[in-house]
């Protein structure tokens, strides 16, 4: 019986010395499944990858700004007034009135556009700065003070003026206010009468106009 056992054991050790796996890498137990790939190369020429935007067009706000007043009044009196401001520039008021006596004749933006009682109705010089009256060049003046315009021997005045204190936009604007033309000369706050600080003792009002914008 041991010598039985002996020589089972002896043949199972030959047999798994002498075995081979069939799955060994350098064996094909199966040549006709053999792989006829060999290398299939891939090439790739990537194109940069370009993104176009067509660009909006800018809004554009036109800077410039034009305003117009047409003035008219009890009298002969009458006249248009243009005015122009280029971005925060200063604004050019270009006047002319006719029906006017030879000689200067005050010259003011009031502060209301109100004329539901005529002229005397557009109230005082427009004043946002609470200052005294003045000249146009004084540092101390009303915006509103203008000086004068004069009239020829035809009673027709024309004049330009350049102003800083009367803008077409902003909290100071001037659009919706009047100007007034008077009756007498404006003493530019320098005469010595009890009027010369608030209207430059300049009499009546012989003519007004709403300020208005008018495209440009």
């Amino acid at each position: 019986m041991q010598a039985a056992l002996a020589v089972m054991v002896s043949s199972t050790v030959l047999s798994a010395s002498s075995f081979q796996p069939l799955l060994s890498p350098s064996a094909n137990p199966h040549p006709l499944l053999q792989s006829s790939f060999h290398g299939l190369s891939f090439k790739f020429s990537p194109k940069p990858l370009t993104l176009s935007a067509t660009p909006s067009k800018p809004l554009i706000v036109a800077a410039t700004k034009k305003a117009v007043a047409v003035l008219k009044g009890n009298s002969a009196v009458e006249g248009v007034v243009t005015l122009n401001q280029g971005e925060d520039g200063p604004t050019t008021v270009s006047v002319r009135v006719t029906g006017l006596t030879p000689g200067p004749h005050g010259f003011h933006l009031h502060e209301y556009g109100d004329t539901t009682n005529g002229c005397i109705s557009t109230g005082a010089h427009f004043n946002p700065n609470n200052m005294t009256h003045g000249a146009p060049e004084d540092e101390i003046r009303h915006a509103g003070d203008l000086g004068n315009i004069i009239a020829n021997a035809d009673g027709v005045a024309e004049a330009t003026i350049v102003d800083n204190q009367i803008p077409l936009s902003g909290p100071n604007s001037v659009v919706g206010r009047a100007f007034v033309v008077h009756e007498l000369e404006d003493d530019l706050g320098k005469g010595g009468h009890e009027l010369s600080l608030t209207t430059g003792n300049a009499g009546g009002r012989l003519a007004c106009g709403v300020v208005g914008l008018t495209p440009i």
